[in-house]
């Protein structure tokens, strides 16, 4: 039964991880909250099941295409919106991401009503027998999918120039200004990616998870636990992060119910910000 509870809580965590790695990066790099996360998360989730049905192939070919379109989303939301408000302040940024959020959850429920959709992935009913403990593979598929867009996001963000200015400008704004860097510009592509990355998050979810017009709206709460646990900015402090969450929702279930579930997560949640307020990994930038 514990095994089963910690292999449960990776793969829960294995989501988490992939719903907060574009949220702390987004807060990591321009110290703002995007609210509008959530309504990403949800247009990836309905991307991939518009053309799952319309194309009627394997679901996981449309992880990209979600990508693609909340990336080009975001991109113009914080090139021609978000930025005009930077200089506004912090207050300003929140209303107007959240604002955003309720504009697109609303077109949603315009456009496709508040119906319950679900998406028929092919390895539905299979899993992998781990001494005695049943894998399920669409689980396991998303947990692995989300650590490998975590280690490529890792590797564009140390390994090419415009992941090293994100870097800077996550250091020191005024500093990678005065060598050449592009605030603006930085900023525009890291909420793209941000964004981009909910997107990656959503058509993942989309084949485990019933899709709605507020698909996205539960995993801001758990988006913002994650980027707190694992450390603002880091992207392997937000896959531990969502490790580190989804094992202690399913140990906490275990040990004294479901309906404990959220209250011992996010306990452990303000146990850190007290005891460790710049996260698990100790870092404050990449």
């Amino acid at each position: 039964m514990l095994f089963t509870s910690i292999i449960n809580g990776l793969l829960l965590g294995g989501m988490y991880a992939a719903v907060g790695v574009g949220f702390s990066l987004v807060w990591g790099v321009m110290n703002t909250v995007n609210l509008s996360h959530g309504a990403m998360i949800m247009l990836g989730a309905y991307t991939t099941y518009w053309m799952s049905q319309y194309i009627g192939v394997n679901p996981l070919w449309f992880v990209p295409v979600a990508m693609l379109v909340t990336l080009f989303i975001g991109y113009l939301l914080q090139k021609y919106v978000i930025n005009l408000t930077m200089k506004s302040g912090t207050n300003m940024t929140l209303i107007l991401s959240h604002g955003f959020n309720l504009f697109l959850v609303n077109a949603a429920y315009i456009l496709w009503k508040g119906d319950y959709r679900s998406i028929q992935s092919p390895f539905s009913g299979q899993g992998l027998n781990l001494f005695g403990t049943t894998v399920p593979y669409s689980r396991l598929i998303v947990f692995v999918i989300a650590i490998i867009v975590a280690i490529l996001l890792q590797l564009f963000l140390s390994r090419t120039k415009t992941g090293t200015a994100i870097r800077a400008t996550a250091q020191n704004k005024d500093a990678a200004q005065l060598v050449g860097v592009n605030i603006s510009r930085i900023y525009s592509i890291t909420f793209a990616i941000g964004c981009g990355l909910a997107g990656v998050a959503g058509a993942l979810m989309s084949t485990n998870f019933v899709v709605t017009p507020t698909f996205g709206d539960p995993f801001i709460g758990r988006a913002f636990a994650v980027a707190v646990l694992g450390g603002l900015g880091t992207v392997s402090g937000a896959v531990l992060g969502g490790l580190v969450l989804g094992l202690a929702e399913t140990l906490g279930a275990l040990a004294f119910g479901p309906s404990f579930q959220n209250a011992i997560a996010f306990a452990i949640l303000v146990l850190v910000l007290v005891i460790r307020p710049q996260g698990l990994m100790g870092k404050k930038f990449f």
